[in-house]
Parts: C-alpha cells; structure tokens; sequence
C-alpha cells in the first residue's frame, strides 16, 4: 500500500510540474501579446483588436491564478476557476462599453494594421492552445485555461475578419461588431466557468465537512485505504 501511494503522489508531482511549465510558457505568451495588441489597437483606433488585449491580459491574469492554486486544495482550485469566471464577466462588460463608446465617437481603423497585429494574435493563441490541448480535462482549473485558450482563437479570427470586412466596407462596424462578439464570448464562459466552479466549492466543502479527522497512526495511512489509491 505505501509504494502504491508513493507511486500515484509521484505520478501526481511530474503531472503537476508538466502543467507549470506549460502555464509559464503561455503567460509568458499572453503578457507580450497584451502589450502588442493594446498598444497597436490604441494608435489604430481599433475597437477589436482593444478587446482582443484585454482578454490577453484577463488571460494572463487566469493563468497567474492557475499556476498559484495548481498544487492547492480542489476547493482552492474552484475558488481560482470562480475568480477567473468574475474576471471574464467584468472584461466583457468593460468591451461593451468600450465598443458602444466607439459606434458613437469612433473612427474607422486602420485595416491593414488591425489584419496583421489580429493575425499575429491568432498565430500566438494557436500555439497556447495547442500546448494546453493534452491538460484540458486534467481538473477543473485546466480546463478553465484551455476554455480561455479556445476563446482566443475565435476571438483572433474574428479580429482578422472584421480587418477584411473594415477594409471592404470603409466603416468602423465591422470593427464594433465583433467587439461585442468577443464581450458576449467572454460573458458565456464566465457564466459556465463560474457554474462549474461554484459546484466544485461546495462539492469540496461538503466533503471535507463530512471527512473525519484521522487519529494516532490513521493519518499516515488514510490515502491508502483501499479504495481511495489502488482502486481495483
């Protein structure tokens, strides 16, 4: 039974540590990507690509708080997961009054710039994804991030076709459109995400409410009861 525990907290540890190096590499990623985008979307006038840095930056956010609950309680975990649906709840209600205040004194954007900074965005979130593509239904929290991940894509080809639809048309719609797109995706996942883990807070309340505390020698052994580490 001992080696049996040793054995799953090891798989456990190089599982943990392999999703810390990925969580680094993609907030590495998104921090640069929101200094890029927010900068570029400011001096083009562009509401979308502004939207798209905002949700890098919520993004990088997210992973900051993955990385603290990522060896952490599963209630610190959904706690995490909850603050991480309240961040994309309040960055799409700050994208839509962003994107009315720009339908009302706006200028168009400048396509070309809004097209290459969008697809480069897109080329940066296509790598994130990929990377937490294997972790995605590791935990809760995982799954959290890579919903963030999967977002950033829809969000970056959006920015790229409103590019397209700017230039074609010789309007700022395109661009205020799909800014309210990008704030009515991050309002969705906020509200699954914080469904989800408001589930798991209680969940992980309840059961360390109903978990009795182990006596003498019984903590060392309580994780190799024999339904609780070997299974079958």
């Amino acid at each position: 039974m001992d080696s049996c525990c040793e054995s799953k907290a090891g798989e456990l540890a190089r599982l943990r540590g392999a999703q810390a190096r990925v969580l680094y590499g993609v907030l590495g990623i998104n921090g640069a990507m929101f200094v890029i985008e927010f900068v570029a979307g400011w001096l083009v006038g562009s509401t979308a690509l502004l939207a798209d840095s905002l949700d890098m930056f919520g993004d990088a956010t997210v992973y900051v708080l993955t990385l603290y609950a990522l060896n952490r309680s599963e209630k610190t975990r959904a706690g995490a997961a909850l603050i991480k649906g309240l961040f994309m709840f309040v960055f799409g209600l700050a994208v839509i009054a962003e994107a009315i205040q720009k339908s009302i004194t706006g200028s168009v954007p400048d396509a070309g710039a809004m097209g290459a900074i969008g697809a480069l965005a897109l080329a940066a979130n296509t790598a994130c994804f990929l990377m937490l593509l294997r972790y995605r239904s590791a935990d809760l929290n995982m799954r959290s991030t890579w919903l963030c991940s999967r977002n950033d894509l829809i969000a970056n080809s959006s920015v790229v076709l409103a590019a397209v639809a700017v230039s074609v048309t010789g309007t700022l719609w395109p661009d205020v459109i799909v800014g309210l797109a990008i704030a009515a995706l991050f309002l969705h996942s906020a509200w699954r995400i914080g469904h989800e883990a408001l589930a798991a807070w209680r969940e992980a309340g309840a059961a360390r409410e109903e978990t009795p505390r182990p006596a003498g020698n019984a903590e060392a052994s309580s994780c190799c009861g024999a339904k609780s580490c070997c299974g079958d």
